[in-house]
């Protein structure tokens, strides 16, 4: 813990220096914390170790402060001023980056007036206030239409438009879904989605039944050898063209089974592959995938589930509230320090109709469920609803709970104190900003933050930067942490203080990259206080 020296101040105090502030404000030492209990200050230092204990305290600053001495050889004369901030709670719901809410997003059409559920449509949905990235799947052979060959042109299309709408994009590539399979002539191209050559260079197929249903299908071998490098060399191609890509907020690793999910629970015939075919997939993308998040689909369980930790990829559960324990099954990612993400086991209007027989059944959804499956699991992602009429349903009949629910999952930054000092003495005058920031969230923030105060006017524009930027490093803002940080800066004693200008406050900010603020971009993440800037600053006040 670093302080400033308060050497020679029984001498300022002696001298008179110590009384009520002038007319312009500036406040004296008299006016520092000084506990009622021990008022009694004396010159010749016999009971001066308690106002000197008070005004150190006033003093403290973080570790990533800088260190400033103020004694009696730098500064014969001080006058300080405190400006304590008021602070509370951002009311309404609160979408930051890189955590949150998604809804259904398949494609640019998302974005157009005439889709009645989306940001822009006739319903008004406000669902979309609550949603931080997009989410929705690909097909394999749309993307790898040929050996060798990639069209990436519709993907950069709906990924252009998230950005475009403020929105990061969760990507699933699928090879194979039943859903459209409404009989035995269904064609095998709408929902075996694994590319035709990958057959024409020799992978295999079998022939499934649908349960239930008991239609035919044409199913890929899993663990057919051809199969295997085609899907390892599609991985390869999509690190090449996304890894890092900031319009990516995670990649599930969707290579096996109905869904992409790692099972074949719907068809009699199609068996997974081992675990250890599994893992070796895991592998192979976290051997092409440096930079950009991986997810391990609801099915992948036991030692595949380990694996995936031990190799730093994410887990998803699409089981959530429907059936029993599935919030717990995530907490192990947690622990393992990585993002958990999570989605109901059907649309919220199916859930409402279940009757809470279990074995044999699902669970009902419930308010009560949902908040503590948010909780159970630490979600820093959760899809809102299976689809855009569901989320629209849900967010009409839950509107105050969601709004709230914003404020909870993932990493959620709230300001809890922050005072101005401003200590003047003949050679400089030195302004100290001293804030605490508790993650009142449920899950660490897992990408680097840039923290950064300003001196702005009136209208917000920026007058100068308080002290340095503060780095905070991925991981380390860990759910219920509280961090004190210090912004410190001085000015020549015949330079204009600016924090002493008329109408200046101080704004704080949170950036993804220090870039973004050097090149003068606004920031995306948000500060949990009001007082919140349509630049997304945070305007303290006294």
């Amino acid at each position: 813990m670093k302080r400033v020296s308060l050497f020679g101040i029984a001498a300022v105090l002696s001298l008179g220096l110590g009384a009520c502030g002038d007319d312009n404000g500036s406040s004296s030492l008299s006016e520092f914390d000084v506990s009622s209990s021990s008022p009694n200050v004396s010159v010749d230092g016999e009971n001066s170790g308690t106002l000197m204990d008070e005004l150190s305290s006033s003093f403290d600053v973080s570790s990533s402060s800088e260190t400033f001495l103020l004694d009696s050889a730098a500064a014969s004369v001080w006058d300080t001023t405190k400006i304590t901030y008021t602070l509370k709670p951002f009311k309404g719901p609160l979408a930051n980056p890189h955590k949150g809410f998604t809804v259904p997003t398949g494609g640019t059409w998302t974005f157009v007036p005439e889709f009645e559920y989306g940001p822009y449509g006739s319903l008004n949905n406000r669902a979309w206030d609550l949603v931080s990235y997009g989410s929705g799947y690909q097909q394999w052979n749309k993307l790898n239409p040929e050996k060798g060959v990639y069209d990436w042109t519709e993907l950069d299309k709906l990924l252009d438009a998230c950005e475009k709408n403020g929105l990061g994009y969760a990507l699933r590539v699928l090879p194979y879904t039943p859903s459209p399979i409404n009989g035995n002539d269904t064609p095998t191209e709408k929902y075996d989605w694994t590319p035709q050559w990958v057959y024409d260079s020799g992978a295999k197929k079998v022939t499934a039944t649908l349960q239930g249903k008991g239609y035919r299908a044409q199913v890929p071998v899993w663990d057919d050898p051809v199969y295997l490098q085609a899907a390892k060399d599609f991985g390869t191609a999509l690190a090449a063209k996304y890894d890092g890509d900031p319009r990516i907020e995670y990649i599930d690793v969707r290579s096996f089974g109905e869904w992409g999910e790692w099972h074949a629970s719907h068809l009699d015939g199609s068996e997974m592959p081992s675990a250890e075919i599994e893992m070796d997939m895991l592998d192979h993308y976290a051997s092409v995938f440096k930079k950009t998040l991986l997810v391990l689909p609801s099915s992948g369980a036991g030692e595949v589930y380990t694996h995936a930790l031990n190799i730093g990829i994410a887990k998803r559960d699409d089981g959530f509230i429907g059936i029993p324990g599935r919030p717990d099954s995530l907490v192990r990612a947690y622990e393992a320090g990585l993002p958990t993400i999570a989605e109901n086991i059907a649309g919220y209007k199916t859930m409402l109709n279940y009757t809470d027989v279990i074995p044999g059944g699902y669970l009902k959804w419930t308010p009560d469920r949902w908040v503590s499956a948010i909780k159970t699991a630490h979600l820093t992602y959760y899809v809102l609803d299976q689809d855009s009429d569901d989320g629209y349903e849900f967010y009409k009949d839950n509107k105050a709970l969601a709004d709230s629910m914003t404020h909870v999952i993932g990493y959620n930054f709230t300001v809890t104190k922050a005072e101005l000092l401003t200590i003047a003495g003949d050679k400089e005058t030195e302004n100290i900003l001293n804030i605490t920031v508790k993650n009142s969230g449920v899950a660490p923030c897992f990408f680097d933050i840039y923290m950064v105060a300003e001196f702005v006017d009136g209208s917000g524009t920026v007058l100068e930067q308080l002290g340095k930027t503060v780095t905070v490093p991925k991981g380390t803002f860990k759910d219920e942490m509280v961090k004190e940080f210090s912004f410190a800066s001085s000015v020549p004693a015949r330079q204009t203080n600016v924090a002493a200008l008329p109408g200046v406050s101080v704004a704080l900010s949170i950036y993804e990259s220090e870039e973004a603020f050097k090149n003068g971009k606004n920031p995306t993440v948000r500060f949990d206080n009001d007082g919140l800037q349509a630049n997304n600053k945070l305007l303290l006040k006294p």
